[in-house]
């Protein structure tokens, strides 16, 4: 699979309408893609266990999208074959008091995987420059000053804000790869019928998931800035056909192994004067009675 058509790239003229939300590669089938998809799952595990053994570099998976399009089903999948030692999963909701109460950047900051860890944000510091974008009371109800409400530039600055950090971590050893997960708008009533329609599912929908869908076009504008303006060499976004869940979790474990290989993290080596403790241990252990 060529991940290169999936990424975003550095200052392109990205639009969303140039990337297909049904789009299934050369797949016949969900049953090779998820053949491919176990592959993947192997490789995720042992590339896992050499960045943990390493302990010198992380990687930030960071997963954005619209309501139903499957990142709680793509992160259970596609990790389903780590260690849960060295892997760490968190899901940003509304904010609270004490978060609101901090620099937008700060909640996710103090849960970045630590070294020889894998970190994935479901939803991110990204939902400051989407949700808040399209519901600009959200702003104004936050405790700012109001010339920073009232800058013009405002996202202009947050986008800034975003890439220095996203650098800073790089430079610090933690790889950050971005996916939005690209669902299309009837795709998305479709699953949100399934969810009302299914007495197990009732819990993920409310109604004002419905009502969202009215704010759609907004949202695809501020996906498409949020992209374009932050997708870089260091961290890159990559965008995932999802209308086919088989399809996106196979894409996006594709990715995440061609990460990992490319950071190639290594087993520690091990000094002559440890070899030959375990060699005399080995003695010991041999001549027990």
């Amino acid at each position: 699979m060529k991940i290169e058509k999936f990424k975003v790239s550095e200052s392109s003229k990205f639009k969303l309408k140039d990337h297909e939300t049904d789009f299934t590669g050369d797949f016949k089938n969900k049953e090779e893609a998820e053949a491919v998809l176990r592959e993947n799952i192997e490789k995720l595990s042992r590339l896992q266990d050499a960045l943990y053994a390493e302990n010198k570099q992380s990687l930030l998976v960071i997963f954005q999208a619209m309501d139903a399009a499957g990142k709680d089903g793509a992160i259970k999948h596609v990790f389903s074959g780590v260690n849960p030692q060295g892997v760490n999963v968190v899901s940003f909701k509304q904010p609270s008091t004490e978060e609101l109460d901090h620099d937008f950047l700060w909640r996710c900051a103090k849960n970045l995987p630590q070294r020889g860890h894998i970190g994935v944000f479901n939803r991110s510091y990204y939902e400051e420059v989407l949700i808040v974008r399209v519901h600009q009371n959200i702003l104004e109800n936050q405790p700012l000053p109001d010339e920073i409400k009232a800058d013009k530039n405002i996202w202009k600055k947050r986008f800034e804000a975003i890439r220095n950090f996203e650098n800073y971590l790089h430079d610090n050893g933690t790889k950050v790869i971005k996916f939005f997960l690209n669902v299309s708008k009837n795709e998305q009533k479709k699953r949100f019928l399934a969810r009302i329609e299914e007495p197990d599912k009732n819990w993920k929908f409310s109604a004002q998931d419905a009502k969202e869908r009215t704010f759609w076009d907004d949202y695809m504008k501020a996906y498409e800035d949020a992209l374009r303006e932050t997708s870089t060499k260091n961290s890159p976004w990559f965008v995932i056909s999802g209308d086919k869940k088989w399809f996106a979790r196979t894409a996006i474990s594709e990715i995440i192994v061609k990460t990992l290989e490319e950071m190639n993290p290594q087993y520690p080596q091990v000094s002559e004067e440890h070899r030959q403790s375990l060699l005399e241990a080995k003695k010991i252990l041999e001549n027990e009675k």
